[in-house]
């Protein structure tokens, strides 16, 4: 009996309406002998000015296309002075 956690990002979703945010669903499965198990679903947002350090390549390049100098400029935070 083999069984293996099996990691997935399943959907990969644009979302908002001024600014955009990237909202990825990652789905845990439990695979024994190549039948799933059982699994769950992890969702996280990622926002234009976000480190992309640990994401995926797909996702990466999407936020590239997607997060433009004009939308980071909009979602940065306000400085006090």
């Amino acid at each position: 009996m083999t069984i293996e956690k099996v990691f997935t990002q399943d959907k990969i979703e644009i979302v908002g309406d001024t600014i955009k945010r990237v909202q990825v669903r990652t789905k845990t499965a439990f695979v024994e002998d190549g039948v799933e198990a059982s699994s769950s679903y992890h969702r996280h947002v990622i926002s234009p000015n976000d480190d992309l350090t640990n994401e995926t390549d797909e996702v990466r390049a999407l936020c590239e296309v997607i997060f433009t100098d004009e939308m980071k400029a909009a979602d940065a935070p306000e400085v006090e002075e």
